[in-house]
């Protein structure tokens, strides 16, 4: 198994995936950075982006990560998102849908409170919008 990575994405609903996987490419803040087996320890913040995995069988899966940390230690990559999507889940009608009432709701927003919280699911809903 020294060909491949031992890979967990963890989000604060679930644990997203854990598996043996040949590579992982992570949006760190710093810049995108790719995670092969025997790697170098790092720890490193991540920004809103998509997580590349292959994995033994050379598929890749794509995850869109709301920023979070990633741990590369001697016993493999651990990702803690704030939050974490499949691509695959995504429907780009039903975000844009969605993207069109957060607008709204953040015009329609009768407090400062309410505004700030319309327009962080707005901002949340935009960067999955990028991501697609």
């Amino acid at each position: 198994m020294a060909d491949t990575l031992k890979f967990e994405l963890v989000s604060p609903e679930r644990l997203l995936m854990s598996a043996n996987v040949r590579q992982v490419v992570v949006p760190g803040s710093e810049g995108e950075f790719g995670v092969l087996p025997g790697h170098a320890p790092v720890l490193s913040t991540m920004k809103p982006g998509v997580v590349s995995v292959t994995d033994e069988a050379g598929s890749e899966q794509r995850i869109f990560v709301r920023g979070g940390f990633a741990e590369v230690n001697p016993a493999g990559l651990t990702v803690l998102a704030e939050e974490a999507i499949p691509m695959a889940e995504l429907d780009a009608d039903r975000l844009a849908q969605q993207i069109k009432n957060a607008e709204e709701d953040v015009t329609d927003a009768t407090s400062d409170a309410k505004k700030q919280r319309a327009q962080e699911t707005l901002d949340h809903l935009k960067q999955l919008q990028e991501a697609l």
